[in-house]
């Protein structure tokens, strides 16, 4: 049994309990992957450091003390593991009892290797615990046009981790890396508007559109097709119930693929810490930038397109813009597994956390597996691979109670194909915008932003930050 993989879906488990169990343990998409980087690096420097001077990769934390002789180095994982896990989903404590009943420890070195695990994640935990919590105590949102709040069918959402971002340290990016500006007010905002107002649009205002809106852009981006809506769902798991969030799909899928090339412990070590930490860097930089920019959902934008609009408006006209539909709605992130409305998430939009998170990890898994930090195009790491999405499993509901239907999809451009599609996604449920993800220009979006960090991290050797918060 490979000790990385056992423990790891353990971690994977964690996360999708909770955000079911109503313990509130690391909830959200940047707390998720907050955790799993701390699990993981406990894991990889446990079982590093056990190998020692054989080890084919250096450690993560600097001037830890050397493994006691003779250590199990799957002991070190396990004790790593059951450290970081009962720290961060204390109520899980436990199914992590039983999950170190059932890892199959025995022979010498299981007390040593147990201890020695158990230290590292003590050293990882509190190298941690100054760590900025995710409310939004004090944010106030601004009224100006094209700033974010909260989605008019949920008014009383909130604001998650305003502050998040800029006020944590990073994991293993020496950047603080950043985007350019999205496009405002000038016409390829108007054509990215008019997208998602058409591709996005809830299914019972499909007919609301007016027709010269639908003919203004090219044909393949004129409506949402039953694939663009499955693509939708497939790709969502915004925190629903009995599935969790992002950075568990992009591990379900990074494990098909280490399955696939039967990699070493060793190996799988690294790579999960690799794309666990990415990850981590990348719900800090995603939010620092989101609300650093600040900008609108699809919600309020389209809503609130006429200069007549909002609670800034500065014009009065009794004849709107036609690019404005005051009762616009989007399809929505599926509230799966519960009877709550689909919603807009409660942050702001420019960059997209999806694109983001799932650039940085299916990018340094790519990175891992030898293919160029530039290399934009298809590859074949996915190659005889199937994936069945949480969200389309057979047994997952809809928020009308209906369960959705299985299905298998497959990847024949690889991971790259995987990066593309779930950037694309949010823009078909209605909660982003096409410039929220961007594969190009690789200075917009966080597509690009996710690429960076992936790459920085790896080049870099994913060594332990200097780089503090940006702002207190």
């Amino acid at each position: 049994m490979d000790s990385i993989l056992y423990w790891n879906a353990v971690a994977l488990e964690a996360n999708r309990v909770s955000h079911s169990n109503g313990a509130r343990e690391q909830i959200g998409p940047p707390l998720s992957a907050r955790a799993l980087g701390i699990v993981h690096l406990g894991m990889y420097d446990g079982y590093i450091g056990v190998l020692g001077d054989s080890a084919q990769y250096g450690p993560y934390l600097p001037d830890l003390p050397p493994a006691p002789p003779g250590a199990n180095p799957d002991a070190a994982v396990a004790g790593a593991a059951e450290v970081t896990l009962k720290s961060l989903f204390p109520s899980q404590k436990e199914a992590f009892d039983e999950a170190l009943a059932g890892a199959g420890l025995s022979g010498p070195g299981v007390a040593e290797g147990l201890a020695f695990g158990r230290l590292v994640a003590e050293r990882i935990l509190a190298d941690r615990a100054g760590d900025p919590g995710v409310g939004d105590a004090g944010y106030q949102p601004s009224p100006e046009r094209y700033r974010h709040r909260p989605d008019p069918f949920n008014p009383d959402q909130g604001f998650h981790g305003p502050f998040y971002g800029a006020r944590s340290k990073l994991f293993s990016a020496m950047e603080r890396h950043e985007n350019r500006p999205p496009p405002l007010g000038n016409e390829a905002y108007l054509e990215v508007q008019r997208v998602v107002r058409v591709t996005g649009i809830a299914p019972e205002l499909l007919g609301s559109v007016p027709q010269f809106v639908i003919d203004s852009l090219p044909p393949d981006r004129r409506r949402r097709t039953e694939e663009r809506t499955l693509i939708g769902l497939f790709w969502a798991y915004d925190g629903a119930n009995g599935i969790g969030t992002p950075p568990r799909l992009y591990n379900q899928i990074v494990r098909l693929v280490a399955e696939d090339r039967n990699n070493s412990t060793q190996e799988n070590a690294r790579l999960f810490a690799l794309i666990n930490v990415a990850m981590a860097d990348a719900g800090i930089l995603a939010w620092e930038q989101k609300y650093a920019h600040d900008l609108w959902r699809p919600v309020v934008g389209i809503r609130e397109h006429d200069l007549s609009m909002g609670p800034a408006a500065d014009d009065a006209a009794n004849d709107i813009s036609t690019d404005c539909q005051i009762d616009w709605l989007p399809l929505g992130a599926p509230a799966s597994n519960s009877t709550d409305r689909n919603f807009t998430p409660n942050f702001p939009a420019y960059p997209s956390g999806h694109a983001t998170f799932g650039a940085a990890a299916l990018h340094i898994a790519r990175r891992f597996y030898g293919i160029a930090k530039d290399d934009m195009n298809p590859d074949s790491l996915a190659a005889g691979i199937t994936f069945v999405s949480d969200e389309l499993n057979g047994i997952t509901r809809d928020n009308s109670g209906t369960v959705r239907p299985r299905h298998v999809r497959s990847f024949p451009e690889g991971l790259w194909q995987m990066i593309v599609e779930n950037g694309r996604s949010r823009v078909w449920l209605g909660v982003h915008w096409e410039f929220d993800f961007a594969p190009r220009p690789i200075e917009i979006g966080g597509l690009p932003l996710g690429l960076a960090i992936a790459n920085d991290i790896f080049d870099t050797g994913m060594m332990k930050s200097p780089i503090g918060p940006a702002s207190r």
